[in-house]
C-alpha cells in the first residue's frame, strides 16, 4: 500500500469530520447563545424588604437604576438586555453599600456574606463575593489586578507617624503658621512619606495607563479609562486617539469623548432650578439673583482642598464687588449633608449656600471642582472656571463703571 497515499486519504477523512464537528458545534452555539443577562444573588446576613437598585457605573455621573427589587430569603434576580458587556453596581438599600459585576448576556450568580456596622448609617460590609458565569467579569478582575498591588504599597508608605505628621501639616497649614509648616515639611520623616508618595503616583500612572493602552481596538480600552480615571480631562486626548474607530464608537468610548472634549456652555442660559439651603428651605436661582448683574455660580465640596483655598479669593471678590451688582451662589456636591453644614460653619460665607441634588451639577456637567461659571443678568453664561485673579480682572472689567 501507498503510505503517503494513505496517510492524505486518512488526513482528509480527519479535515472532514472535524470541519463538520466544528459547523455542527459553531451552530449548536449560535442557537443557544444567550440574548439577555440575570443575574441571581444570594446574599447572607440581609434582612428580608431591603430594596436593591442595579445602577450603572463606570460614567462618571450619577445614574438612574435599570432595575429594582427587594430581597427575600437573602436572593434577588435582575434580568435585561446588553448590546454589550457593561459594568454596574449593586445598591443595597439607600446607598449603604454595593458589590460591582461586569454584565454580559448570560445567566451571572452573584454570592457574599455581609455584616451591617452597629455604627451610625449602618453600612454594609461585604465578604466572600464571587461572581460567576459573566466572561467579561473574570477578564476585568484580571486586568485589573494590580489594583490589589497598589492598596499594598499605599497601606505600606502610610504608616502611623506619617499620618499624624499629615495631620499637624494640616493644621500648620489651616492656621497660616508658616515658620511651623517649614519645619514640619523639613523633618526626614516627611521628605521620605513625599519621595515615597511621588513614586507611587507614578507607579499608578504608569499601571493604569498600561492597562488602557493594551486595549486600543475595543471598547475595553475606554472602558478602561472610565474605570481607573476619577475623572478625564482634555489632558487625555493622547490616550484617547490611539483607539480603533470601533473603540471610540463604543458606549464607553462616546463616554470618554463626552468627557475629554466637553462642550462649552459659554453663551448657554441657565435653567431655573430649586435646591434646600441649610435649613432644608427651597431656594430659587432665580431670586437669589434678582436685581444681581453678574452671577458667579460656584460648585465645591468640604472635601475639595483647591475648593477650600478658593474661597478667601471669593470674600474677596464679594466683598470689592457686591454693592455693584455682583452675587456668588455655591452649589455643594456633597455626598455628606453633615459635613457639607460643618463646612459651612467653618468657613463663614456670607453669600446664598445650597446643596446639590445631583441634577443641577449634572446640568452643569461638573466632572471637576471647583468649577464656576459667570452668569449675567439675563441668566446667560458668559464665562466658566474663572478664579483667583482671573475672576477679580474679569469683575473689575464688567463692573468698572
Amino acid at each position: 500500500m501507498n503510505i503517503t497515499k494513505y496517510k492524505i486519504v486518512v488526513l482528509c477523512i480527519c479535515l472532514f469530520t472535524i470541519s463538520n464537528n466544528s459547523i455542527a458545534q459553531k451552530k449548536k452555539t449560535t442557537a443557544s447563545a444567550a440574548t439577555s443577562y440575570t443575574i441571581d444573588a444570594t446574599i447572607t446576613g440581609l434582612t428580608d424588604g431591603m430594596t436593591v437598585k442595579l445602577i450603572p457605573g463606570a460614567t462618571h455621573s450619577s445614574e438612574l437604576p435599570v432595575a429594582e427589587t427587594t430581597i427575600k430569603d437573602g436572593r434577588f434576580t435582575f434580568t435585561g438586555k446588553l448590546n454589550e458587556p457593561r459594568f454596574f453596581y449593586i445598591i443595597f438599600g439607600k446607598d449603604k453599600g454595593n458589590i460591582s459585576v461586569m454584565a454580559e448576556n448570560a445567566k451571572i450568580k452573584v454570592t457574599a456574606d455581609c455584616s451591617i456596622s452597629t455604627q451610625e448609617g449602618e453600612y454594609i460590609y461585604f465578604k466572600n463575593v464571587t461572581v460567576t458565569g459573566s466572561k467579561s467579569h473574570n477578564y476585568y478582575k484580571k486586568e485589573t489586578a494590580f489594583r490589589d498591588e497598589l492598596e499594598r504599597d499605599y497601606r505600606d508608605y502610610h504608616t502611623k507617624e506619617s499620618d499624624e505628621l499629615s495631620s499637624l501639616i494640616g493644621a500648620a497649614r489651616k492656621e497660616t503658621n508658616t515658620k511651623k509648616l517649614d519645619s514640619l515639611q523639613n523633618l526626614p520623616v516627611w521628605k521620605k512619606f513625599e519621595a515615597d508618595e511621588k513614586a507611587f503616583f507614578t507607579k499608578v500612572e504608569k499601571l493604569t495607563t498600561d492597562v488602557v493602552a493594551r486595549h486600543k481596538t475595543n471598547w475595553w480600552g475606554p472602558f478602561f479609562m472610565m474605570t481607573q480615571f476619577s475623572y478625564l480631562t482634555p489632558d487625555q486626548k493622547p490616550l484617547y486617539e490611539q483607539f480603533s474607530d470601533a473603540a471610540k464608537k463604543s458606549y464607553y468610548g462616546q463616554l470618554v469623548d463626552k468627557e475629554i472634549n466637553p462642550k462649552s456652555l459659554v453663551g448657554t442660559n441657565v435653567a431655573n432650578f430649586k435646591l434646600n439651603d441649610k435649613d432644608g428651605n427651597s431656594k430659587s436661582v432665580k431670586d437669589i439673583v434678582s436685581g444681581k448683574k453678574y452671577i458667579l455660580i460656584d460648585f465645591w465640596a468640604s472635601w475639595c482642598g483647591p475648593c477650600r483655598k478658593e474661597i478667601p479669593n471669593l470674600k474677596n471678590a464679594y466683598e470689592s464687588y457686591a454693592e455693584k451688582g455682583f452675587e456668588v451662589l455655591s452649589i455643594s456636591i456633597d455626598k455628606d449633608q453633615k459635613a457639607w453644614l460643618k463646612a459651612l460653619e467653618q468657613e463663614n460665607m456670607k453669600w446664598p449656600n445650597l446643596y446639590d441634588d445631583d441634577k443641577v451639577s449634572k446640568a452643569f456637567n461638573v466632572k471637576t471642582i471647583p468649577a464656576t461659571y459667570l452668569v449675567d443678568s439675563k441668566g446667560v453664561i458668559i464665562g466658566d472656571n474663572l478664579r483667583g485673579p482671573e475672576l477679580e480682572a474679569k469683575l473689575k472689567e464688567l463692573l468698572k463703571s
